[in-house]
């Protein structure tokens, strides 16, 4: 029964039914309930692939289920799960449960709020297992639609800029997707002539290197959009700034994700000569993200600017991971995509919680909050030395790892391009630093401050919860790099066979 991957989706939208259903007092805890169980059902996944594994279980993709969907151009409810997508799940269901204990107080509309929530979970869970194209893109967009209106509703600032911006970007980035999934399907061909969305099916077959040319990059850009590929990252500091806590959460910890999934697992995997053709463009627009989004950050002094361009550097590392394309440095990329989920939604909801108290995100007027908070300004600072790449953590785990992969490549382009992503992380050392130092350290700037009530049980909850899920790749990442390892090795295989 927990083998079942279905009950991901069918929690969610039972969680989402019930909201709309009962009281408001009760709106919290069904959502709630409904993000446990989806953890707990992912854990007892996890311990039901990791059985199958040792039990000898070769298979690609585990606890596959097909059924027809649109018999006409062979669409089909395909899902089934391998290391990567497992990775992802974990990610989504610890994002999601903590991201609802964050948002406990909210009060205004707070049925649409956490049925919102709920809805991204859904979209979510159900692009990480699916296996035909078509389902993947239809949940992609299940999972891009609630984040104009949280932002758009529950957001501050430029609200309704920040959520017509990101809502443009992406939507333009799954119109990309759209047309080279399409392409990708008239130029597939199996042995009964049918033209097919299926993933397993179509990496079986050879697309022509002439349409590879073409469709590889609107896939990638496509799904590039997703996760801050420069020059389309412009919505990642508007849109982080001004979503409320959650959504922040969300967007950082699984939306970016679903980009930096897609372009591993659909335009690489599908299309590894293009893949190995466009490397270096892969590889240069990431080392430009990379520094471009660690000098800028050195310039905010909103909290949330910080984190939201900080991102861009820090996906920059999974692109470059990607495109390296090694199988270390792919590794890699997968572990900076579940580290940097894990700790910008623990930056993210420290920030929050900070600004719910002192009504600033500016770090100069801040100050000194470790004395009055000394819980949230600890898990501001753990957040922070993540970020930075502290060993221990899961940030210097992953950085390194694609560091690494990325040495394995011996030409010159490869080599200068890995020194210049190095110099990142000094830069990030300085910005992350001032902004602790500035934000909870030192005197009081406002004496207003010294009143202010530390962490409630929920944000002590959720705070623990993604610390502890830090902590567990940073001290033993053995454990999910041995995870993904077999199935980024396959894809490297592919792209091995078109030198």
């Amino acid at each position: 029964m927990i083998q079942n991957l279905n009950l991901l989706i069918i929690f969610s939208i039972l969680s989402a039914v019930g909201i709309m259903a009962v009281e408001k007092k009760m709106v919290r805890w069904i959502a709630f309930t409904g993000a446990a169980f989806q953890f707990i059902i992912v854990i007892g996944i996890l311990f039901a692939y990791l059985g199958e594994r040792a039990l000898g279980n070769t298979a690609q993709f585990l606890f596959e289920q097909k059924s027809v969907w649109f018999d006409a151009f062979h669409i089909e409810y395909h899902i089934g799960i391998d290391g990567i997508s497992l990775a992802m799940l974990m990610l989504t269901s610890v994002v999601v449960m903590t991201g609802i204990l964050l948002s406990w107080k909210t009060e205004y509309m707070t049925k649409e709020f956490f049925f919102l929530l709920t809805s991204l979970s859904a979209g979510a869970y159900g692009f990480f297992i699916s296996l035909d194209l078509f389902t993947m893109f239809f949940f992609l967009e299940l999972a891009v639609i609630p984040k104009y209106l949280l932002i758009s509703i529950w957001g501050s600032g430029k609200k309704e800029y920040s959520a017509m911006k990101l809502a443009l970007m992406l939507m333009g980035g799954s119109a990309l997707i759209l047309i080279g999934l399409i392409g990708v399907y008239f130029q597939s061909m199996g042995p009964d002539g049918q033209h097919t969305f299926d993933l397993i099916k179509l990496a079986k077959m050879h697309i022509p290197m002439e349409a590879q040319r073409y469709l590889f990059p609107l896939i990638f850009t496509g799904f590039g959009v997703f996760t801050a590929l420069f020059p389309f990252h412009t919505w990642v500091p508007d849109g982080h700034s001004s979503a409320p806590t959650a959504g922040s959460m969300f967007l950082a910890g699984i939306s970016m994700k679903l980009g930096g999934y897609g372009c591993i697992r659909v335009a690489t995997y599908l299309m590894p000569e293009a893949a190995l053709e466009y490397s270096w463009i892969i590889i240069s627009l990431a080392t430009i993200a990379i520094i471009y989004g660690s000098f800028v950050t050195m310039m905010q002094k909103d909290l949330k600017y910080i984190n939201a361009y900080s991102s861009i550097s820090h996906c920059g590392f999974v692109l470059m991971g990607i495109g390296m394309m090694t199988k270390t440095a792919m590794a890699g990329a997968v572990m900076q995509m579940v580290s940097h989920g894990l700790m910008t939604a623990l930056f993210f909801g420290a920030i929050g919680m900070l600004y719910e108290r002192t009504h600033t995100k500016d770090i100069d007027k801040l100050g000194g909050l470790l004395k009055s908070m000394p819980f949230l300004s600890s898990v501001y600072i753990i957040a922070g030395l993540c970020s930075l790449g502290l060993p221990g953590f899961s940030g210097f785990v992953a950085e390194m790892t694609i560091l690494v992969g990325s040495w394995q490549r011996t030409g010159l382009f490869e080599r200068i391009t890995s020194v210049i992503a190095c110099i990142s992380i000094v830069v990030t050392a300085v910005y992350i630093l001032r902004a602790i130092a500035k934000a909870v350290l030192g005197p009081y700037t406002n004496e207003e401050h010294a009143t202010l009530k530390d962490a409630r049980w929920n944000e002590k909850t959720a705070s623990v919860v993604l610390i502890c899920s830090i902590l567990a790749i940073g001290v033993l990442p053995f454990w999910l790099y041995n995870l993904i390892t077999p199935d980024t090795k396959l894809i490297i295989e592919k792209i091995a066979h078109t030198f």
